[in-house]
């Protein structure tokens, strides 16, 4: 459960003000950017071990699938045990798996499937990681902090994002076993931040296991439509409006930027996004929180259709970062209010299917780009699917009347 709310005044760094969340912050962008230098160094690897594109594929799937296939295990575990420990135990493995790389590495293996074996214990760590991480960030501030909290939380991922694959190159390129034993000793650095922190107050589910329980988290989201509406509504814009799948062509073949450009175009989203997290966390929204998410979702649409009909350079950019920041307001309002409008004992099990959609809509959302590419053509895929979300925000709008008159994002009102 979240702390009780103080009276004291809330400010610019309210979650900062309380060393759990501190600790809990810098365990976090450990975590982050230690996947994502991993992520960027298996990429690499495995591409000079077998020169097969479909390998690279698998990479991101198999990393994915346990969250999937492991949803209501992962959510159940986050509510039944303790979470900090889960995410202690989780980094623990990962540590150990960038030491099975660094392994692998020196003994110089000729087929990737080692690789692949490990990826797959890894996500499995992951799955249990994320919907622990995500429940626990509300047992560690009071309920007024939480906005600011999870703002704060957000340009930690956000930051970790950007400057992680950056450095995964870099030390890849020093050598494989740079990256992954960097990775490693940020893991373990991580795992002392987590158990620093002092144990949080939080509510256990004791109803015996069952399917019921198991799914609880699931029939939660379908019976709250608040909360139903805000996945459901982040699944279906990033579904249609995605356009990362399609950079490459756009660098290559409609900007004539080259590499070089390539990495310009996919830092602009996580810049906007970045500097949206810091404004939102310097400047809390204050009312019609709800109807503002509806309108940046519509924005972040209508972005996308000119991004897609751009061929001048700046223009491509700033509509990227623009895109970029309206899909962090949107993600701001929709975790918080998944946060405050989940009661503790479900919460785990309600975050592991969010971060299933999450990571569904962004993966099919490539795999949609790139076959409406196929069959319509680059521009008319971006623009189609910039237009649909758009409409999807229209029409959410209209189905989910509660979620748009949400109001403030300190209380359920």
């Amino acid at each position: 459960m979240a702390l009780p709310p103080s009276d004291g005044p809330t400010s610019r760094f309210a979650a900062f003000q309380h060393k759990s969340f501190a600790l809990y912050w810098a365990a976090r962008f450990a975590s982050t950017f230690s996947v994502q230098i991993v992520s960027v160094a298996v990429g690499w690897q495995v591409y000079d071990i077998s020169r097969d594109p479909f390998d690279l594929g698998l990479v991101g799937l198999l990393q994915f699938a346990p969250a999937l296939l492991l949803m209501f295990a992962t959510g159940a575990a986050a509510d039944r045990y303790n979470r900090r420990t889960i995410m202690a135990l989780g980094m623990i493995v990962e540590a150990m798996c960038t030491g099975f790389l660094i392994a692998f590495t020196l003994a110089g293996a000729p087929s990737v499937l080692p690789i692949f074996v490990t990826l797959i214990v890894f996500g499995t760590a992951r799955a249990f990681f994320n919907p622990a991480q995500s429940s626990l960030v509300v047992n560690l501030v009071p309920q007024e902090a939480l906005s600011n909290a999870i703002a704060w939380n957000s340009s930690a991922w956000q930051v970790a994002t950007i400057v992680g694959p950056v450095a995964g190159g870099l030390l890849y390129g020093v050598s494989p076993i740079a990256a992954y034993g960097a990775a490693s000793v940020m893991f373990l650095a991580g795992t002392g931040f987590v158990l620093a922190i002092p144990q949080p107050a939080q509510r256990t589910t004791r109803e015996p296991a069952s399917w019921k329980t198991v799914i609880a988290g699931l029939s939660y989201i379908r019976r709250e439509k608040v909360v139903l509406g805000a996945i459901s509504l982040d699944l279906f814009a990033v579904l249609l409006g995605g356009a990362t799948a399609l950079l490459p062509v756009y660098a290559r073949d409609i900007l004539d930027l080259g590499p070089w450009g390539l990495g310009l175009l996919r830092a602009a989203p996580g810049v906007g996004a970045v500097a949206m997290a810091v404004f939102l966390a310097m400047s809390p929204i204050r009312s019609r929180a709800g109807f503002l998410m509806f309108i940046c979702v519509f924005s972040f649409g209508a972005f996308t259709v000119v991004f897609g009909l751009s061929t001048t350079v700046w223009v491509s950019i700033v509509a990227l970062a623009l895109m970029g920041a309206f899909d962090m307001v949107s993600v701001f309002v929709r975790e918080t209010l998944i946060q405050l409008w989940t009661p503790d004992e479900v919460r785990g099990r309600v975050n592991a299917v969010n971060m299933v959609f999450v990571g569904a809509s962004n993966e099919l959302g490539e795999f949609r780009a790139g076959v409406m590419a196929t069959l319509i053509g680059t521009v008319a895929a971006v623009v189609v699917g910039g237009m649909g979300t758009m409409a999807v925000a229209a029409l959410w709008a209209k189905m989910f009347p509660d979620l748009r008159r949400i109001q403030h994002l300190e209380s359920r009102d």
